[in-house]
């Protein structure tokens, strides 16, 4: 299936992007090598989706060397019994050994939908899986009962990969609420989001928002510290994100002097990290 796909045309899109962010860059820019020192970094972020695409984005990380911090829920899987399964375990172990970092994303992928507030009681969540045996279902969790819900991915991640994951979370879309936020604290994760710039648009329709047009609003707007965020599959998108652009974008950012890390050396998360081994 790659030959054919590199034979169609979506390999003559694919080098007119790699055009756009090969011009992108400074004349002469070259790519910082590994041995000097992360001085304009941005942190890659990848959550999970069908994982229709993750074979071809391990392959683009391993080629340019980078490394990214992996978010990870359970979802729907194009194949196979999860993205947490054991069908995708093999893939999760091999992106451990390269030296990725890993974090929980909720294990059923839980949309956070509103605080429960019921006077002299503490806060409550309702919760709205997109997946697992509550999918597309409300209910309602203490801080208890929300907290295991990311130790459950965080705990699945480790027994997949041999390593701890990060005592960090992302909420799916992002949806928190100050009391979400102080309830997962309380139990030793801290919640990353995205910057501004970060949100690199692969959920957006492709019929609107092209990948040539994502690729070069990312290379105009991103900044150095910038906490970058994708997919490894998103089911919407008519035209996928990765791995199109993705290679494409890491070199054009190369190219304007960035380099990448893992949220372990982010500095807004390295004291809590050090906190919470």
């Amino acid at each position: 299936m790659r030959g054919a796909e590199m034979a169609s045309p979506r390999r003559a899109l694919l080098l007119a992007i790699v055009s756009i962010a090969a011009c992108a860059g400074p004349a002469g820019a070259q790519a910082p090598k590994a041995s000097e020192s992360c001085a304009r970094p941005v942190y890659l972020t990848l959550d999970t989706g069908h994982m229709g695409v993750a074979p071809l984005v391990a392959e683009v990380l391993q080629r340019q060397q980078v490394k990214v911090t992996f978010f990870g829920a359970n979802e729907r899987t194009k194949e196979g019994d999860g993205s947490l399964g054991n069908h995708w375990a093999p893939w999760w172990k091999a992106r451990a050994a390269e030296g990725h970092a890993f974090a929980s994303h909720t294990y059923d992928h839980a949309y956070w939908r509103g605080d429960v507030k019921t006077a002299g009681q503490p806060p409550q969540f309702r919760l709205r899986p997109s997946a697992g045996p509550n999918e597309g279902r409300s209910y309602v969790v203490g801080t208890a009962g929300y907290c295991a819900e990311i130790r459950r991915a965080a705990d699945r991640l480790q027994e997949i990969t041999g390593q701890k994951p990060l005592p960090l979370f992302r909420a799916p879309g992002g949806k928190t609420s100050p009391a979400l936020l102080a309830a997962a604290r309380s139990c030793g994760y801290a919640h990353v989001g995205w910057s501004p710039a970060g949100f690199l648009g692969d959920e957006l329709p492709s019929e609107t928002s092209s990948n040539a047009a994502l690729l070069q609003k990312a290379l105009r707007d991103i900044r150095p510290g910038d906490i970058l965020l994708a997919h490894l599959g998103i089911w919407s998108r008519k035209d996928p994100w990765a791995p199109a652009v993705l290679e494409p974008l890491i070199v054009g950012l190369k190219q304007k002097g960035f380099c990448f890390a893992t949220l372990r050396d982010h500095p807004d998360y390295r004291d809590w990290i050090a906190r919470h081994p």
